[in-house]
Formats: C-alpha cells, structure tokens, sequence
C-alpha cells in the first residue's frame, strides 16, 4: 500500500507540474473598450537584444479599418524599437525607430487569426503570415538591431516608456498564443504554431504557456472552456 501510495503521488505531482506548464494554454486577454489606461506588460525570458525574430499571436477584434490598431509594442526610453500595427485601408505595418514596412493584408475581425512575423538583419527579409500563410518577403532594416533595456506592452502604444497612450490607437478585442523568437522559423514550425495552440513549438523570448505578465486597467482574462 505505501509503495502504491508513493506511486501515486509521484503521478499527481507529475500531472500537477504538467498543468502548471500549460496553464496558460487556450487563456486569452480581453481588451473591451476603448481606452488610453488599459494594457498588459509582458515579462521577456531573455533581452530582447535580437538581429532576428518571430514574433506571432492569435488575434480578434471588431474595430472598423478606419483607425490604426496597435497589435504589439516594445519600447525603450528612448524609441520605439518594435510595433506592429493595423493601420487604415487594411494596412499591417511593422515599425522600428520611427522607420516601417507595410503590408497590404485582409483586416482583422471578430474570428481569431494567427498572425506572425518574422524578420532578420543580415538580409532585411520580412514577412507577415496568416494562417501560416506568407505574404511576398520585403527587405526592411537591414543590419539593424533591436535594441535591449525596453518595455513590451500589448493594448497600448506608449509615446513615452510605458505612457503617453493614446485611446484612439488602443487595442480593442482579443489577444492570445503570443509568442516570440530570436530566429527565423521556418514556415512547417508556424504551420504548426497555427495548427496546434499547446502543442506546437515554445517561444524562446515570450512563451504563452507560462508567460508572466501584468495587468493594468480594464483588461480581463478569460480561462477555459471560455477561451
């Protein structure tokens, strides 16, 4: 009986470390309003000191195309180092120290799509993939860094390091499988990445099955079958 016990508890304590590693699997964040107050603040596992990245997320919103959408923003004191956006006239548009690239892409709406991008220094290559689907590659920035030391924030775009928002480019819908790399994934990684939300490939930089991050504002995280 006690070895029986003991063999139990080595399951549970199995199971119970399993559930903490997916826990937030299938969580989504719900921004429901519009508003110059409400983000979330996402904790890196490494700097973001990269000459290459991926960068995806699933995400939802009802917002007409007649205003810009921020999707993701990385700021330091001094600029802004990374955005994507959804600008007017279904616009996807990457942005770094003030320069950017622009991709002509369907809107966003209320059914969640997968959405990457992925870009590195030595050649400039970008490109945007929906539903693991890529767009043609544009040369951007080549031989440029992003540089370490800045805040990610999802929600808002920050004028200045963590304030300066601006409730008419705020986020409003759902995001959620927000994950990024320091390389190039291949396009079978991000088939997968669309295909399976737990089970696919972990980000290396964010990783949404066990992402630390803060809520400010009117944000709510929906859990489970919800989600």
């Amino acid at each position: 009986m006690k070895v029986h016990s003991k063999m139990n508890s080595g399951v549970i304590a199995l199971l119970l470390l399993l559930s903490l590693a997916l826990a937030n699997c299938g969580n989504v964040l719900l921004f429901p309003q519009e508003t110059d107050t409400a983000y979330v603040q996402l904790t890196p596992k490494k700097p973001l000191n990269l000459q290459a990245f991926t960068l995806c997320m699933r995400v939802a919103s009802e917002l007409t195309n007649n205003r810009e959408t921020i999707l993701f923003a990385y700021r330091t004191s001094q600029a802004d180092e990374l955005n994507v956006w959804q600008e007017k006239g279904y616009l996807l548009y990457l942005r770094s120290s003030g320069e950017g690239v622009m991709f002509k892409l369907p809107p966003l709406s209320v059914v969640p799509i997968h959405l990457c991008v992925t870009w590195e220094s030595r050649t400039g290559a970008t490109a945007f993939w929906v539903n693991a689907r890529r767009t043609m590659l544009k040369i951007y920035r080549r031989g440029f860094s992003v540089s370490i030391g800045g805040a990610i924030i999802l929600g808002q775009d920050p004028d200045l390091y963590l304030g300066s928002f601006d409730k008419g480019q705020s986020f409003v819908g759902e995001i959620t499988d927000v994950h990024m790399w320091d390389s190039v994934l291949g396009g079978g990684q991000i088939k997968q990445l669309y295909e399976d939300q737990c089970q696919a490939p972990r980000g290396n930089v964010l990783d949404w099955n066990s992402l630390q991050y803060k809520i400010n504002g009117n944000v709510v995280q929906v859990t489970g079958p919800e989600a």
